[in-house]
């Protein structure tokens, strides 16, 4: 068979890997399944020549897929945007045929909507931040279950902050009915393991960043700990990725959604982008720089006298955002300079 320059797209599953190599014109070489193993879709793809570009749309599995390919082949591998590249479909059929077919074509066309392949250090960093992020939301059910509970029985609060020491061992000498006490112990029980998870994950958070040139940058800025500084690193990954401030933030889900219509100029709240997880970081960490910072305690006062407290706390978040991010650009040493930026 002759050697044609070729673009691929794969659509990936757990056993499967739907390939479609498409020739410079078009023409269909190859349309069909494989087994998910990088050797073997590899050897099926290099039957035709090496390929210009392959596309392979972002799921759970597909980056680890993808870092393997480019390590095992070096060829040129990209992620495409699921949203996207749903979006870009012509028809309301939905078949691994087809959408292997499509990402090969938009590689082919170089019109594919591409997500960023993170590095490995970062894809591992990323678990740690989710696994946290699950256990926090395990943490917080337990919580409104205790607080269901208490409220079930008619317990009237202490005075004391809820979940504090005093206010926790108030709970645990409750006198409640012998099934409500069996339950109480078993959520407290649950609460306290959680509690050490936390705990533990962090400190393996710590020890995963601590020769982490980026990590340690972002913990020297002011009002920002190791959970901020770590879930910016593992989402971010790298600053010199975007090309302007505005483009992080945008990314980050920071900036304000233009709602404007001919003479009308209105905003429609934040954009619907990023992880959600992520902007929550970045809102409470708003939330403190006025208490650290000088400058955005003066934006606080300026923007609070016409603005809701909401508006002004997600303004700092997407300004300070954007000054992080020529911070993190600057040579080491020089970041003062960027302050103003």
């Amino acid at each position: 068979m002759s050697i044609v320059t070729t673009h691929v797209g794969l659509d990936y599953h757990d056993d499967t890997v739907r390939t479609c190599v498409l020739a410079e014109d078009g023409a269909v070489l190859c349309n069909r399944d494989l087994d998910n193993d990088v050797q073997a879709v590899a050897a099926a793809i290099a039957r035709f020549g090496r390929p210009r570009g392959v596309a392979i749309e972002a799921c759970g599995g597909a980056a680890n897929f993808a870092a393997e390919m480019i390590r095992v082949t070096g060829w040129k591998v990209r992620l495409g945007h699921p949203g996207y590249v749903k979006r870009l479909k012509s028809g309301p059929d939905k078949t691994d045929h087809d959408d292997a077919w499509l990402l090969a074509d938009l590689d082919r066309v170089n019109y594919l909507p591409e997500v960023w392949l993170a590095d490995e250090t970062t894809l591992e960093l990323r678990k740690l931040v989710t696994y946290r992020e699950g256990v926090k939301k395990e943490r917080k059910n337990v919580k409104l279950r205790i607080r269901s509970l208490l409220r079930e029985n008619r317990i009237p609060l202490p005075v004391a902050n809820a979940w504090t020491k005093p206010w926790m061992e108030w709970v645990s000498k409750l006198s409640l009915g012998v099934q409500s006490r069996y339950v109480m112990d078993r959520l407290l029980t649950q609460l306290a393991r959680l509690e050490d998870d936390l705990r533990d994950v962090e400190r393996q958070m710590e020890q995963a960043t601590a020769d982490d040139p980026l990590t340690q940058r972002l913990l020297a800025e002011p009002g920002i700990g190791l959970i901020t500084a770590v879930a910016l690193r593992a989402e971010i990954g790298r600053f010199d990725r975007f090309r302007t401030a505005k483009q992080l933030s945008k990314y980050c889900g920071v900036t304000p959604c233009n709602a404007s219509s001919g003479k009308r100029q209105a905003d429609a709240g934040l954009i619907k982008a990023g992880s959600r997880e992520l902007r929550a970081l970045l809102i409470q960490t708003a939330k403190r720089l006025p208490r650290c910072d000088s400058h955005f305690q003066e934006m606080k006062n300026r923007l609070g006298r016409t603005k809701p407290a909401n508006v002004v706390t997600c303004a700092i978040a997407n300004r300070w955002l954007r000054r992080l991010y020529h911070r993190m650009l600057a040579p080491q040493g020089n970041e003062a300079a960027t302050t103003a930026a």
